[in-house]
């Protein structure tokens, strides 16, 4: 088949109501096995910390878990708070995972905390600059994994001579200009951040600059994702998504609630209105109904690559919610504007 556009998986291991970390984490192997099958590029597992409503808190340990469970898939993270972690750890950890899966492994870094600043101070975080280390650290990360140097004093054993891949995450254009700055592929957070989309990947392509890495522009957005075999049964399941999105914005997250009626019987009309914006990347829908919407956005954005979440109460019904957007990813048409 020519001309696919690829189609990958960012999952946040989210723990429904009822359930537990270790069930939340032997669903995302679940996934990860049946995302091999259904042609899936990557899968990446993102950090959280202090949120009882995700168990992807060490995506180093969670990635080796997925990767044992795989043999094709690229497993990956997205991201890495790189703030939280000196680079020399995040090195040998995802140099060891290269070197347990060769050709396999891949570290998407981000520069938020992906928590609140208590947690921050609690993770040994220093508060104070930190945002702007991240493009030296990044740069420490790549000396890690290349050829050790002569007189190198400090090495990444394992990780030198890995070179993992490093992907460049963001929700503004920093990231979109960081990337394209050290000519790194570069990953767009729309699924919660979608207001700088366009303008980030914009931004990216134009000021790109080729590296050994990458000799031109590669760019891929996040969107959710909720299938079902009717448009009725996915916007109900899509209502596990907008409960949690309101009851961030009312500081009371907690574990995935189950779908629900009625969103209005939920929340107030301009918490709906909020959330609907917040969500306003997303594909909700029976197969042609989630195609046509992944493409619009694929259009508009001129990616190489989606990037597809789904937080979804029932396990079997994401498993489903994933298969159909494998499918409908498969007939999509790459962007004229990529």
């Amino acid at each position: 088949m020519t001309n696919v556009v690829p189609y990958s998986i960012l999952d946040i291991s989210p723990i429904p109501q009822g359930h537990t970390a270790g069930d939340a984490l032997r669903n995302s192997l679940d996934l990860a096995q049946h995302a091999e099958q259904w042609g899936y590029t990557r899968y990446w597992v993102a950090e959280h910390h202090n949120m009882t409503g995700n168990a992807s808190s060490a995506p180093a340990v969670l990635i080796g878990y997925i990767a044992s469970g795989t043999s094709r898939i690229r497993v990956g993270s997205g991201g890495v708070m790189l703030p939280n972690h000196a680079p020399l750890v995040i090195a040998e950890q995802f140099g060891t995972l290269a070197s347990l899966y060769p050709g396999r492994i891949e570290l998407g870094l981000g520069r938020a905390p992906g928590t609140d600043q208590l947690t921050a101070r609690a993770l040994r975080r220093d508060l104070q600059g930190s945002d702007d280390r991240f493009p030296q650290d990044v740069m420490e990360l790549q000396d890690y994994f290349g050829p050790i140097q002569e007189n190198q004093a400090v090495k990444a054993i394992p990780g030198a001579n890995t070179e993992v891949p490093i992907w460049i995450l963001g929700s503004s254009l920093y990231g979109a200009q960081l990337a394209a700055h050290f000519g790194l592929p570069y990953a767009f957070a729309s699924h919660f951040a979608p207001e700088q989309l366009l303008d980030a990947m914009q931004s990216y392509r134009r000021t790109f600059k080729s590296s050994e890495k990458l000799a031109k522009p590669y760019c891929a957005f996040l969107m959710n994702v909720v299938a079902a075999d009717t448009d009725e049964e996915a916007e109900h399941l899509f209502t596990t998504l907008q409960q949690h999105v309101v009851r961030m914005r009312r500081n009371t997250r907690g574990q995935l609630p189950p779908p629900i009626a009625d969103l209005d019987d939920f929340c107030e009309p301009h918490e709906k209105a909020s959330a609907s914006n917040t969500l306003q990347c997303s594909a909700v829908g029976s197969l042609e109904t989630v195609r046509k919407q992944m493409q619009y956005w694929l259009d508009q954005t001129g990616a190489d690559e989606i990037v597809f979440t789904g937080q979804i109460f029932d396990h079997q019904s994401r498993l489903r919610s994933f298969e159909i957007a494998a499918e409908a990813a498969k007939g999509l048409h790459p962007s004229s504007s990529a």
